[in-house]
């Protein structure tokens, strides 16, 4: 949330003026959609609340982020923190502790390294994983004629994701020779999928998607009653740290100072670094 205050003073420097005031325009357009659009049609209220819905109601521990762009190569890394950093929590505003599930395991990366990664998974795996298909409509590189290719790509991976193959439409594949091969050419469809469509990847387009992931994680916050701009989590290891850096280097180091676990590790890095 802090990229559109002064922090992002560096984003500035490094992109120009004029295209940082273009993505400030992009997210401002996503801020009066998310205040003004009823709710039927808001996207932010949709997507999170789609996400309330698989994680709430199914049960489900993670949601998939796949950009067929490789200029939102790092989108899936930005949404991490977004979605786990903000909403990762297990108190609620009033303190008390929450008796459901908060935010799933976000993750991801482009479609295009995906298909030959993990999309075996998605597709055939037991475990149902919704997913966030992200594509650019015209495409911001020169290679024009390779963009369809991609787009269809895109669209093919939710049209199986939905429609699966049947046993017999696997039997008709796999021909009357190969009937061992049936069960590993079934795909089980029904997994949930969103495709997002943006006319370009331009400042502006970045701005107002980077935006709605906000509104988002913002929506689940309020169903959840928890506070998104908080992050204590992180706190612990922090103070711990500098206890274990301490006695990294420190010649009276106490073993019974921390667990059998962590002064096994200090005690093996100790060793590593005399004999550098």
């Amino acid at each position: 949330y802090s990229l559109w205050s002064a922090v992002g003073l560096s984003i500035m420097i490094a992109v120009g003026a004029a295209n940082f005031d273009a993505l400030l325009a992009g997210a401002h357009e996503m801020d009066r959609h998310f205040r003004e659009a009823p709710l039927a049609r808001n996207l932010p209220v949709l997507l999170g609340m789609i996400g309330i819905w698989y994680r709430n109601f199914f049960g489900l521990q993670s949601y998939l982020v796949a950009p067929y762009s490789e200029a939102l190569h790092f989108l899936p890394s930005y949404l991490q923190q977004l979605e786990m950093e903000s909403n990762g929590k297990q108190a609620r505003l009033d303190g008390a502790y929450v008796d459901y599930a908060t935010s799933a395991v976000t993750w991801g990366e482009p479609g295009t390294n995906g298909q030959h990664a993990f999309f075996q998974m998605l597709h055939q795996g037991p475990t149902i994983v919704p997913i966030d298909f992200i594509a650019v409509l015209t495409p911001e590189h020169p290679l024009v004629s390779h963009h369809p290719k991609l787009l269809a790509n895109c669209f093919a991976q939710s049209e199986a994701l939905m429609l699966g193959r049947t046993e017999e439409e696997a039997r008709k594949v796999a021909g009357a020779d190969k009937p061992e091969l049936v069960p590993h050419l079934v795909f089980p469809g029904n997994r949930p999928s969103t495709t997002l469509l943006l006319d370009s990847l331009t400042a502006r387009s970045l701005g107002a998607l980077i935006a709605l992931y906000e509104h988002k994680v913002l929506v689940q916050a309020a169903v959840w009653n928890i506070n998104p701009f908080d992050q204590w989590g992180v706190e612990l290891g922090k103070i711990l740290g500098k206890v274990v850096e301490a006695d990294l280097t420190n010649p009276a180091f106490d073993a019974n100072k921390h667990d059998s676990s962590t002064s096994a590790l200090i005690e093996r890095a100790r060793r590593a670094a005399q004999r550098d």
